[in-house]
């Protein structure tokens, strides 16, 4: 893994897919302007100088098909941060809807799926491997002696809070399904919390709140990744997961679950420094590694500013 240490960064999309679950849309998408590429805004940099780095007519390989019609996306990327994002017209409102859900885990397939994952050896597991980094980093930067309850935001399937209990932490998933909350209950074995994390108000405070691979799935992680400040204990600190796009497009190129239509974006080294420094935190530590699924990852370990950004 290249280890990265970013103390701070220099320098300073829930769009809509009406087109899910049979609804097609059916109007022709826009065509793309160049010219329109320095009116982007991203809320994570900023940036202006955004290249297009692939232009999609139909879903690539391995993308799940969400009955998107006409399809049209164009990944985009800005030289100056490395940045990327998805740009469309697409209306995601109804990605992780019910149906989205029973699609996904319906039929067991949630508590087949958890098994299988938690069963693994820790060489094989993203999810170990996972803990093992968190472990770490709180031994470092965790205060002494503290508090060691863990939030994990849109939790899933659970298989990252069950680690951490089984690891001697008290693990609370928050997800806005409820069968999510009550398979991380009864089968995960730890509280589930059934919340909008955008919306809802979470009312009691952490050591650590964690986000594995969520934030690319909203239109503003800065403004997601700020509601964690307030609910964290004090010397407390967030474990943020993102698809690493810088590394990807590097080493793979663009035809990479990194850059499936449910990511509104994949990051930098730079960028999430930007993210954190955003939303009001410090980076501690950056690592950018090849999971054993073969995910390109940015992981790191961030703390509050004194004074919010």
């Amino acid at each position: 893994a290249l280890f990265l240490h970013a103390r701070r960064a220099e320098g300073s999309l829930y769009q809509t897919i009406r087109g899910i679950h049979g609804n097609a849309v059916t109007q022709e998408p826009p065509q793309f302007d160049p010219a329109c590429l320095t009116d982007i805004n991203c809320p994570v940099t900023g940036a202006m100088d955004w290249e297009v780095v692939k232009s999609y007519t139909a879903p690539p390989d391995g993308e799940t098909d969400f009955g998107i019609t006409p399809y049209r996306r164009d990944l985009l990327r800005s030289p100056s941060t490395g940045h990327v994002l998805n740009h469309h017209h697409f209306d995601l409102s109804g990605l992780y809807s019910g149906d989205y859900w029973d699609r996904t885990y319906g039929g067991g397939r949630m508590a087949q799926t958890y098994d299988k994952i938690m069963a693994l050896p820790p060489e094989q597991s993203d999810n170990r491997q996972r803990v093992a980094y968190v472990q770490s980093v709180w031994s470092t930067y965790g205060p002494r002696g503290g508090d060691r309850t863990v939030l994990d935001v849109g939790s899933g399937l659970a298989v990252f809070p069950s680690a951490m209990a089984q690891a001697g932490w008290t693990a609370t998933a928050l997800d806005p399904d409820p069968r999510s909350a009550q398979h991380a209950m009864e089968k995960a074995g730890v509280e589930g919390m059934v919340a909008d994390f955008m919306t809802d108000t979470v009312s009691r405070r952490f050591a650590l709140v964690t986000f594995n691979k969520v934030l690319e799935h909203v239109p503003d992680p800065v403004a997601m990744l700020r509601r964690a400040r307030p609910i964290l204990l004090p010397g407390g600190g967030v474990y943020v997961e993102l698809p690493d796009g810088e590394g990807a497009l590097a080493a793979v190129g663009p035809d990479r679950e990194e850059f499936f239509v449910e990511h509104h974006c994949a990051f930098s080294a730079l960028s999430y420094a930007m993210l954190a420094r955003k939303a009001g935190f410090r980076v501690q530590r950056l690592d950018r590694v090849i999971e054993p699924s073969g995910k390109f990852t940015l992981r790191g370990y961030m703390m509050p500013e004194e004074t919010p950004q």
